[in-house]
């Protein structure tokens, strides 16, 4: 018999077809988790085994050499660039708008937390620590596959899982690592979690059975 989730999946995506490309994100609603405090709160990123599914944007924040070896990522941004969004924290924000994630040269983390912390931080953005001189390379492709899980002080959250053009069988394995890793970080495993659904950008809320998380 074919897990259920697949077959959730595949109920989903025959919703109405939208002129763009949807995401797809499980929701979550915890139980008898106190969300005031803060050790409670998912704050993960999860790699997903079968990608994303849309484009990831990586910006790097380091010295000429260590952007030299950052071929694969999107934005790269010198120390000087660091010090000019400092002065100007407008238009950092809109750059942080159109990138995932951040990766800094371990040397300067303290800068970028000491001057840009007040953006990055409340949006989940603080850059990921690259020691000098080590290979950027495995560090961004990771990124480029990996979603943020955040509660925050709610006890319901959203997590992407892909996208509506993904395989069934790739969404359900996302989805599955993405289970996984939020219900093993619960004191009562599944016993915390009161319901989950999946959606599409779109689309109205698919119940999931927790049975079928493997």
């Amino acid at each position: 018999m074919e897990n259920s989730i697949i077959e959730n999946i595949k109920e989903l995506k025959k919703f109405k077809k939208r002129n763009f490309e949807e995401s797809i994100e499980v929701g979550i609603n915890l139980k008898d988790v106190d969300m005031a405090d803060p050790k409670n709160r998912i704050n993960e990123e999860i790699i997903l085994p079968a990608g994303r599914g849309r484009d990831i944007k990586v910006a790097v924040i380091a010295s000429e050499e260590m952007r030299q070896k950052a071929k694969n990522a999107d934005f790269l941004y010198s120390i000087e660039d660091l010090n000019n969004f400092s002065d100007d924290k407008r238009s950092f924000k809109k750059v942080v708008k159109g990138i995932d994630f951040f990766v800094a040269e371990s040397t300067i983390m303290g800068n970028v937390g000491k001057n840009l912390g007040i953006i990055l931080g409340p949006r989940g953005k603080m850059p990921k620590p690259l020691p000098p001189g080590q290979d950027p390379t495995p560090l961004i492709e990771n990124l480029k596959k990996s979603v943020r899980a955040r509660s925050k002080d709610k006890v319901t959250f959203h997590v992407p899982v892909g996208t509506k053009s993904m395989k069934n069988e790739d969404l359900y394995t996302n989805l599955n690592t993405v289970m996984k890793r939020i219900i093993s970080h619960l004191d009562k495993g599944k016993g915390n979690i009161a319901s989950a659904y999946i959606k599409s950008t779109m689309s109205k809320a698919i119940t999931i059975n927790l049975g079928d998380i493997e």
